[in-house]
């Protein structure tokens, strides 16, 4: 604790100086934390967002990720029945992804719409009114912006037309349906007007060529550490459809937005170097103001080690306050930086691309740290190793 009051009243002297490079720390501890928390955020976001219901594995067409094509899986209810037999599986159901419409006055809004089973679904949660039953053909879930653009509630009616024939400018197929609930479809993308409703409905709303098929099939197991085994034998079982786990589309999720990683550990790098470079020149300036100070205390008895230990704990201080502020700036700017990046188009708007955690958090600070404390070390070297005699000269002449 001596040597730590030595350090603040080292760093009081110069208190404009201090306040200075406390700022410039803070700053570039700040950046650290942002690039920290973007590295391992995006992996950590996206793979909560999979599991958020807890169905951990997917199954799309051949060679395809989960919506990343108009693609789909014909027999899918046989698939879905087959999965429901497996002892391994808790629960399976399917879904078809499709564009459609919706009548609004004398127009017609563009709409997306997902078939599900209700019984087995991993795709939204409710916010307001109750979910789909099962075999419920009369009902329709909104999200939010759809409920917005089509100024519906639960209880309304609407009226939603899906292919539309060219020739006549009209639409071919059509139901009214009641609105059930108003829901947060979870992988949508920022204001996406997206609705749902159970499958069959959706596939007679695609056309007669959507018939038995679906864009992605949900599955959960009954236990976590059963996940890599059943997907290798899903593979074997269905070889004409495309099995992934959660953690295998995170890898894949990865390769895509790879310039992010790449960024954080460019900006985290040059951070860390502005970090050691303001606390050793500033440590570096103090020991040489306090040059015949420090002689004098080694002339009467103190030791070298001592010497090193009160450069060296002027350093932590300043590292400690610089970093506390940094940390408070850089949540601060982590939330603003998050809102601009997940505004990139195709992105889910639950995904966060920054997630402070406290393992984040707690790996910063080490890093900070062991920084400051090596930034430390020549000021430190320099101290030890001044002359007591020439240095008291030179202050006397």
């Amino acid at each position: 604790m001596r040597v730590v009051a030595w350090g603040l009243r080292s760093l009081g002297r110069q208190p404009l100086r201090t306040a200075l490079s406390l700022a410039g720390i803070a700053v570039a501890a700040a950046m650290l934390l942002d690039m920290v928390m973007l590295s391992g955020g995006i992996d950590r976001s996206f793979s909560d967002l999979l599991l958020v219901r807890g169905y951990q594995l997917r199954l799309t067409p051949k060679g395809t990720l989960p919506f990343d094509t108009e693609a789909a899986m014909a027999g899918a209810s046989g698939i879905v029945a087959a999965l429901r037999r497996d002892r391994d599986v808790e629960a399976a159901g399917a879904v078809l992804g499709t564009s459609l419409y919706a009548r609004d006055a004398d127009s017609l809004v563009t709409l997306f719409g997902y078939g599900i089973e209700p019984e087995a679904q991993g795709l939204y949660q409710v916010t307001s009114g109750r979910d789909l039953s099962p075999g419920d053909t009369a009902g329709i879930l909104l999200g939010e912006p759809a409920a917005r653009l089509l100024q519906a509630g639960a209880g309304d009616t609407v009226t939603l037309v899906g292919r539309l024939d060219p020739q006549v400018a009209g639409a071919a197929l059509g139901s009214r349906l009641v609105v059930r609930g108003i829901v947060r479809w979870l992988y949508d993308a920022r204001d996406q007007p997206s609705v749902g409703t159970v499958l069959p409905v959706m596939q007679r709303l695609s056309g007669p060529t959507a018939g038995d098929r679906a864009s992605l099939i949900l599955v959960k197991a009954r236990a976590d550490d059963q996940v890599p085994a059943l997907a290798e034998r899903l593979r074997a079982r269905f070889p004409a459809v495309e099995v992934n786990s959660a953690a295998e589309l995170v890898v894949h999720f990865r390769q895509r937005l790879v310039y992010f990683r790449q960024l954080s550990y460019i900006l985290g790098s040059m951070s860390l170097i502005v970090t050691v470079l303001l606390i050793a020149t500033l440590l570096t300036i103090g020991v040489n103001e306090r040059l015949g100070e420090i002689a004098t205390l080694r002339a009467i008895g103190v030791s070298r080690g001592t010497v090193v230990r009160q450069v060296l704990a002027e350093g932590g201080v300043l590292t400690v306050l610089g970093a506390a502020l940094g940390i408070l700036l850089g949540l601060l700017t982590a939330r603003y930086l998050d809102a601009i990046l997940t505004r990139f188009p195709g992105l889910p708007a639950a995904f966060s691309f920054f997630v402070p955690r406290a393992d984040t958090l707690g790996f910063a600070a080490i890093v900070l740290l062991v920084t400051g404390f090596r930034a430390g070390l020549y000021p430190a070297w320099l101290a030890a190793r001044a002359p007591i005699a020439a240095t008291l000269r030179a202050e006397a002449t």
